[in-house]
């Protein structure tokens, strides 16, 4: 009996072991076929390694490179520009970040601009979101004009009215000096440009970074990029470009006169200002408003005294912010198509005009104005009028005092100045007026 338990025990084994023993083997088996077909497909492996490098290497920005000679050129352009910012020290606050806003929009494949999410001088939302790189979302800021107002705020909270307001006559000669914006407008429309562009080319004559920026944002955004290169690099060249052009319509005689020292103006006076500037300018031209409002709004602020905390932040943190996003975004807009053709050239050569005739202007009215004036205007200040503030009234002093070592046209340049400073908003406002 005890036998026949224990051969039956014996059966139970051997039937649950065997099944065991079979899935063991079946298991045994899928992995030496896996092996074998590891083993089978590794050339397989290796071609598609050999496909991603290819892959790889066609994708990177040297290659897309080597395919358009046009970057590479935009490139060393904009490494050129950095070095007028960094050694020559040309206009650098302002040059440098367009410089390197152009390198980085110029690196092919980075994709941190996209022209077409603006083409048509329109805001494509549609695609934007999917599309939209770092600086586009940074170029925002000028294409809705809020980048050139706010520097207009730190400009006005860094400026003195004062020398204006002490002789309001050199209102007249700021306003002079707009003479390149507008001719400068004609001849670029003869040439062939629209009347938009042919705007916003004039307006590099009042050598006012802000303004042009605003105005070629709204008028030819696909022109900023060289429009902007071009005014901060003739403002630069203010003691370059000016002289020549003083000397030549002056006598020897002429940038000898003396003038005498400007009144004191009080602080009520320097309050008043600004409040009746921007309620006159707005209500005669609203299109000019937003600037001289912005202008005006800093100047307030410097002068009334109890926002000091506030002029001190315009003055240094928030224009330093927006000059750095500014300058950023501009540069961006100068691609390889919008920069590379003879549009550019042409821009570059008027955009010189404009700002020689400017100096012209104001120097020549000057002249006009000494002979029904019997206290004469020394003609010099005049140059000044064509906003490139402090720089332009610096060229004056030096001038003066090559002519005569005891002159002293600073004070009095700075009138001109800064009437510049307004003229070209209002020249903006009337150009915004006629074609926006």
């Amino acid at each position: 009996m005890k036998n026949s338990y224990f051969s039956l025990l014996i059966i139970a084994l051997f039937s649950f072991v065997m099944p065991l023993s079979a899935q063991q083997s079946s298991i045994n088996e899928e992995i030496a076929i896996s092996e074998i077909s590891i083993i089978e497909n590794q050339p397989e492996a290796d071609l598609d390694v050999r496909e991603s490098i290819i892959d790889f290497g066609e994708s990177t920005g040297f290659a897309l490179l080597a395919n358009n000679w046009k970057f590479l050129l935009m490139i060393v352009v904009a490494c050129v520009l950095l070095y007028l910012a960094i050694v020559k020290k040309f206009e650098p606050l302002l040059l440098l970040p367009i410089a390197f806003g152009m390198l980085l929009s110029n690196l092919p494949g980075a994709g941190m601009f996209n022209a077409e999410l603006f083409a048509g001088g329109h805001v494509h939302w549609d695609i934007f979101v999917d599309k939209a790189g770092l600086l586009d979302y940074l170029y925002l800021g000028v294409k809705l004009g809020i980048y050139p107002c706010l520097i207009f705020v730190g400009v006005g909270a860094m400026t003195d009215f004062g020398p204006l307001i002490a002789n309001p006559k050199s209102l007249l000669l700021g306003a002079a000096a707009q003479l390149g914006i507008f001719v400068t407008f004609l001849a670029a429309n003869a040439f062939g440009f629209s009347p938009s562009e042919a705007a916003s080319i004039g307006i590099i004559g009042g050598a006012d970074g802000p303004t042009a920026i605003y105005l070629t944002s709204k008028l030819a955004p696909h022109l900023l990029g060289p429009i902007a290169v071009a005014a901060y690099s003739y403002m630069a060249l203010v003691p370059v470009i000016q002289p020549p052009i003083m000397k030549l319509l002056t006598t020897q005689k002429e940038r000898e006169i003396e003038m005498k020292q400007l009144r004191s103006v009080s602080q009520t006076e320097k309050i008043i200002f600004p409040i009746m500037v921007t309620i006159i300018v707005a209500l005669l031209l609203p299109s000019a408003a937003t600037l001289i409002g912005c202008l005006m709004l800093g100047n307030l602020m410097r002068e009334c005294g109890v926002v000091e905390r506030l002029a001190k932040t315009v003055q240094n943190e928030l224009m330093n912010i927006v000059t750095i996003f500014l300058g950023i975004t501009v540069g961006a807009t100068a691609t390889a198509d919008n920069f590379l053709n003879t549009n550019t050239l042409l821009i570059l050569a008027m955009g010189i005009v404009a700002f020689g005739l400017g100096t012209a202007g104001g120097v020549l009215l000057a002249k006009f104005m000494n002979l029904f004036s019997k206290e004469k205007i020394n003609p010099l200040i005049g140059s000044a009028g064509v906003s490139a503030v402090p720089m332009a009234a610096r060229v004056s002093q030096l001038e003066g005092q090559k002519a005569n070592p005891g002159n002293f046209l600073l004070m009095h340049a700075m009138g001109p100045n800064v009437a510049g400073v307004i003229g070209s908003a209002v020249a903006a406002g009337i150009l915004l007026s006629m074609l926006g």
